[in-house]
């Protein structure tokens, strides 16, 4: 991929699509009610001429920095325009709309310093990372099986559910599987849309059938949930994974269900960016077991907990990294989760906000017994080991994602790492205009109200003199009569 500075990469997709020009033109035409009016010299209808001008030129220049000082220009020169009118912002692109020329990745670092200084040469380090940017959806052969999950015990997205399920079997010829309890669920049993298409279905229970290699493709109607569950059934290789929003939040969930079936065949296309987000590879290491034999691993998308269960003492837990002792956690627990996991649990115990492309692992305590005890982030490829303290007064906890919670006594350990089977999640635009949106949208990310203007300030204060004069006219006149 070539790569621009940001100013050059602005300039050709400006030039190529259009539509700032069309955009400055518009907020330069409905700032000011005279700007129309030729016959007035002086005043914007003059200066929205010449501005536009400059605009177009400027847009052919590809340089955006000389179009906005000029529409700033004639709004801020402008006698007749309100304050209101005269604050015409720089037009915004549409998010996701224009292709990125920037790669994700941070560029490759120098590896000279000063005259002598180098870095050695060693092949068995060196890898190659792929620009998350251009991480976008293929398939090797059209894809057959879909498995859609649905969210539990909410009637809201059974019509849904019934209408995608109907569509995938008889427009596109696919082979749809279910979960087992949707077969036998009374809601659905008794619509008669549903027994329609319901011999047609295919339907699995988590605990006995493996779905591995049988699944092309995972829809998921509902919230975040349905997303956590696709990860737990696939505890290898996970096929690509289409979120709808039909849940309570909805942070991983970036498509809208309004014209799904415009979008599904989208990405049935190929048609669509991917997000790679990363899993941690879990693993409890029991005191009396062989430590040679291979142990059962869990993959979680969110994060793994260590807490103090139901127990009314503190934590007491200590954190290794590469076999090194780090510290000692005393506190309610400690939340070991990945950068999509960084906007769940963690950023509510006081955690920062990761894009899901960045590879890390975050660190955070619970209410730690240390004010001075802050949440880190630490590299992707380390292992992290937790075991409870030689002086614990009591054992601890593990959950995974929220599920199979487990008991951590002492002399055992886990083990986390991240792992190479990671969930490529489809965008619904790309990979970073689905994250910002989520944040604005779901968590309100720095929503405030506006600062006021210092004309707004100047107005007001004009307004409340005004106020006060008629008012006092007005008792001088009440005093003379």
């Amino acid at each position: 991929m070539k790569v621009q500075h940001a100013e050059e990469a602005f300039g050709s997709s400006a030039g190529r699509y259009g539509g700032v020009a069309t955009d400055t033109s518009a907020a330069i035409q409905g700032s000011c009610p005279r700007r129309e009016d030729v016959g007035n010299s002086g005043t914007c209808s003059d200066r929205s001429a010449a501005a536009k001008t400059a605009a177009t030129a400027t847009i052919n220049r590809s340089d955006t920095a000389t179009t906005a000082a000029a529409v700033g220009r004639v709004d801020d020169d402008c006698k007749n325009c309100t304050a209101e009118q005269r604050r015409v912002r720089k037009p915004r692109r549409r998010s996701g709309s224009w292709p990125r020329t920037r790669s994700l990745n941070a560029p490759s670092p120098v590896q000279q310093f000063g005259p002598c200084g180098r870095i050695m040469k060693t092949s068995a380090l060196v890898t190659t990372i792929q620009d998350p940017a251009s991480q976008r959806l293929t398939w090797a052969k059209n894809p057959l099986s879909v498995l859609v999950i649905k969210k539990v015990r909410d009637m809201s997205v059974l019509p849904p559910f019934i209408e995608l399920v109907r569509w995938l079997t008889q427009e596109k010829s696919m082979i749809v599987f279910v979960e087992h309890s949707v077969m036998e669920d009374t809601m659905l049993s008794s619509n008669s849309g549903f027994m329609e298409i319901r011999e047609k279905l295919n339907s699995f229970q988590d605990s006995k059938d493996d779905l591995t290699d049988k699944i092309d493709f995972i829809i998921c109607l509902g919230g975040d949930g349905t997303l956590l569950y696709a990860s737990l059934l696939f505890q290898k290789s996970v096929p690509p994974v289409m979120a709808f929003h039909l849940g309570s939040l909805g942070f991983l969930t970036p498509f809208k269900f309004d014209n799904f079936q415009q979008q599904v065949t989208n990405v049935l296309e190929g048609h669509a960016a991917l997000t790679l987000r990363s899993r941690l590879r879990c693993i409890i290491v029991k005191k009396n077991e062989d430590k040679d034999k291979p142990q059962p691993n869990l993959l979680v998308l969110n994060e793994v907990v260590i807490d103090r269960g139901p127990s009314p003492y503190l934590s007491n837990i200590d954190l290794f990294l590469d076999r090194k002792y780090i510290t000692s956690v005393q506190g309610d627990g400690l939340i070991i989760s990945t950068p999509t996991g960084s906007t769940a649990y963690a950023v509510a115990a006081g955690a920062s906000m990761i894009h899901p492309s960045v590879p890390a692992i975050m660190v955070t305590p619970i209410c730690p017994h240390s004010l001075s005890f802050r949440p880190i982030v630490v590299p992707a490829g380390v292992e992290l080991s937790i075991m409870l303290s030689p002086d614990a007064r009591s054992t601890a906890w593990v959950s995974f994602d929220g599920r199979n919670q487990q008991e951590l006594c002492a002399d055992d350990s886990l083990q986390v790492t991240t792992s190479i089977y990671s969930l490529p999640s489809i965008c619904a635009q790309d990979q970073i205009s689905d994250w910002f949106d989520s944040l604005a949208e779901c968590l309100h990310w720095n929503v405030r109200k506006r600062q006021k203007h210092f004309e707004e300030l100047s107005d007001l204060a004009h307004c409340k003199y005004e106020d006060s004069l008629n008012s006092t006219s007005k008792d001088t006149l009440l005093v003379t009569d």
